[in-house]
């Protein structure tokens, strides 16, 4: 009998009448482990003497599940998928970690991802690519591929993910799972390596949205080490999941989520945008009012640009400890800027160095005006857009990318600049740090595709619940992925 296919709380309550142990579990993620590393790439670290827990009232307790490699791990190899950090092992625990071993969580892998979460393709880690377990012709979407790959693949029921852009949530819709980022703070980020800090979110992956409710109970809360970090003691997940969702409010913007917008859209999308609308009234037939809202164009298409401005920025400074001389393996050359250039050449992939250059060159004195500072003030006025809609609405609903997972083949390929906006307007969850959660939508061309919900800072259970709510009354939840080729 296979177990990792079981939601939390059915594994913990086999747990608690006997009928299957904490090694049990253990000894069967780490088997699957091993055949999903074999189809997907999706680890960087197995850990083989993995063992199980005490079983206790918590939920997590004696369960495995696996950790994004770019969490910190006191002992255990901690990459971030980068050449720079190939050898390097923490002395500490990220807080997040540290929470989840409290509850008595049982980590039995590091997964793979985008270097330092860099990319949303899951192709630019030191150890190779991450394919999609639904059809490994395609990606999984990064950064959090690996963690995407290994719960799709019914390796334990969650994994741990970051989300600067749409890094846990895309990777999420493409392998047909709940991806959840609360409010920014909610889940202290120390021992996270930073990638952006205003826009990096810790969070988790999962395969329904009770499990991901019961996780980010056991990660969240205040944190001495974390100065974002804000008491939710008073905000619990779990107890939100009710169901009950008459006379919410929803809307979507009609600029993004209409077929009209797109001359040129192919079938993929124009299913994915039916699939979307026939969804909309499968919330009204809960109670709930949806909306067809306008956006400035203009505000829509810089989404894109702004992102890239400011990740970059924050990334270049960042990862400015990143020299060979205080960790990760020393360059070569006689004297220290010989040694951090070498070291930096031959450890970071093309995109970050691009990424790193683009950051650098926007914040230059001369610069800082015209491209870093104006970025800043379009965040502004799209995060005021959208606490404007909060006010009228409970949640927006979208649709989740273009359609399914692209084929790795056709990552070069010129896409239509028109679709761009919708491609990446998930990235207006981290502008403002709003809670955004996808679940599955169906499948189109027989792929997974997702829809996503966001709703204003510290509204996490109304978001959890309306996603809750609209998952059961679909058919999608806990789906293992079926190769489909």
């Amino acid at each position: 009998m296979r177990y990792m296919d079981k939601t939390i709380e059915e594994l913990h309550e086999l747990l608690v009448k006997g009928e299957v142990t904490s090694d049990e579990l253990v000894k069967e993620s780490l088997e699957k482990s091993y055949e999903v590393q074999e189809k997907c790439n999706a680890f960087v670290t197995i850990l083989d003497d993995a063992k199980g827990g005490e079983v206790t009232d918590n939920l997590l307790s004696g369960i495995p599940y696996g950790v994004k490699d770019n969490y910190s791990t006191k002992g255990i190899l901690s990459t971030g998928s980068s050449n720079t950090l190939k050898d390097y092992v923490p002395f500490f625990n990220a807080t997040a970690i540290e929470k989840l071993n409290k509850a008595g969580a049982i980590k039995v892998n590091k997964t793979a991802l985008d270097e330092f979460g860099m990319g949303g393709t899951g192709t630019t880690g030191h150890t190779g690519v991450q394919k999609n377990p639904w059809d490994t012709t395609r990606i999984c979407a990064g950064s959090s591929s690996g963690s995407a790959a290994a719960v799709a693949s019914g390796v334990y029921p969650y994994a741990l993910g970051s989300d600067t852009g749409d890094s846990i949530r895309k990777p999420a819709a493409y392998c047909g799972i709940v991806g959840y980022k609360p409010t920014y703070g909610m889940i202290s980020r120390y021992g996270l390596f930073p990638f952006a800090s205003s826009l990096d979110h810790c969070g988790v992956l999962t395969r329904n949205v009770r499990d991901a409710a019961i996780v980010v109970d056991n990660m969240k809360g205040i944190d001495p080490n974390d100065m974002t970090s804000w008491d939710s003691s008073n905000i619990n997940l779990l107890k939100s999941c009710t169901g009950e969702v008459n006379g919410k409010k929803l809307f979507y913007v009609k600029e993004l989520c209409n077929i009209e917008n797109y001359p040129n859209a192919d079938q993929n999308l124009k299913v994915h945008l039916e699939n979307f609308h026939k969804t909309i009234e499968i919330c009204k037939s809960l109670g709930m009012e949806v909306e067809e809202v306008s956006v400035d164009r203009n505000l829509l298409n810089a989404v894109y640009s702004v992102y890239r401005v400011i990740h970059s920025a924050e990334a270049s400074s960042n990862m400015s400890n990143l020299t060979g001389i205080i960790f990760g393996p020393r360059g070569e050359g006689s004297n220290y800027i010989e040694m951090i250039k070498d070291h930096r050449t031959k450890g970071f992939s093309p995109l970050i160095k691009r990424r790193f250059v683009i950051g650098s060159y926007v914040l230059q004195k001369e610069n800082q005006e015209r491209y870093f500072k104006n970025a800043q003030r379009a965040r502004r006025l799209i995060v005021d857009k959208w606490k404007e809609l909060y006010k009228t609405y409970d949640a927006e609903i979208s649709p989740v990318g273009l359609g399914p997972a692209p084929k790795f083949s056709d990552l070069n390929k010129k896409y239509d600049i028109n679709t761009t906006a919708l491609d990446e307007h998930l990235q207006v969850g981290n502008f403002g740090g709003f809670p955004s959660i996808t679940i599955s939508n169906g499948f189109v061309d027989n792929l997974p595709v997702g829809i996503c919900i966001t709703g204003n800072c510290y509204m996490d259970e109304n978001v959890l619940n309306i996603a809750y709510a609209l998952e059961n009354a679909m058919e999608y939840k806990g789906q293992i992925a079926k190769e489909v080729k």
